[in-house]
């Protein structure tokens, strides 16, 4: 029964161009054309274009995914009457549940290895056993930090086309003040005040000092923790107070 559910809706994404361009083809391309013009640059902590962008926009890529084909897909799944018939049918709601946690999880990990390999091909990317292991570790704990975020955040809209909308904002808002276009100590005062509440920025920092090896536990990175946590504990809150809402 899960995996009847979870084919079809690998297969529904399969046909959705719009997730497609925004979570698979936008990402990887905007990675190449911002290779060619700074990928000689060197970024904070001596870091290559290729050590600073390879996880950034394996996370952005993560960051769509979730946001679209799981959060936005409940809102859908709600407001269509989805959910309601299968709670008059014999599939178990969670099932559904399920399906899009394992949708998201597969099209993340392939968003994983294709930048990876892209990173390998274009910028002689170097392969780490260890690092790749611990990156691919901490990229599964991102997952299920955003698709906790995704669901408390998408569980308060009702509305199919707010939905829509607030996916497109927060994708533009995300991609731009969570470090993935540009360093954000380049940008104006105003984004780098937003990118410090953006749960997106410390998951981005995080991620790329695991990546390169480079993670000590200093002020900066128990602040991100710490920051992170209280996002996701709060999303557990939010989730829990709509459920019982709703019912």
């Amino acid at each position: 029964m899960l995996a009847t559910q979870l084919k079809y809706d690998l297969l529904m994404f399969s046909r959705e161009l719009f997730y497609l361009v925004f979570t698979i083809i936008v990402p990887p391309v905007t990675y190449l054309f911002m290779g060619e013009l700074f990928g000689g640059a060197t970024y904070a902590g001596n870091l290559s274009y290729a050590e600073t962008y390879t996880p950034s926009f394996i996370l952005l890529i993560t960051f769509g995914v979730v946001f679209f084909a799981f959060g936005f897909d409940q809102v859908m799944n709600r407001t269509i009457g989805v959910e309601k018939r299968i709670s008059l049918s014999p599939v178990p709601k969670r099932t559904l549940l399920l399906s899009n946690i394992l949708k998201s999880i597969i099209i993340t990990s392939f968003g994983y290895f294709l930048v990876f390999f892209i990173g390998m091909i274009a910028y002689d990317l170097s392969f780490q056993l260890f690092n790749f292991v611990l990156s691919f570790a901490t990229f599964m704990l991102l997952n299920a930090t955003l698709l906790i975020l995704s669901s408390a955040i998408y569980s308060m809209f009702t509305s199919m086309n707010g939905a829509l909308v607030f996916s497109i904002i927060i994708f533009q808002v995300g991609m731009i003040t969570g470090g993935f276009t540009m360093p954000i100590d380049r940008m104006p005062k105003f984004v780098q005040l937003i990118a410090n509440v953006n749960p997106l920025y410390h998951m981005n920092q995080l991620f790329i000092t695991v990546w390169n090896g480079k993670l000590q536990m200093d002020n900066s990175s128990l602040l991100s923790i710490g920051y992170i946590i209280g996002c996701v504990m709060i999303s557990l809150l939010v989730t829990r107070f709509v459920n019982k809402v709703r019912k």
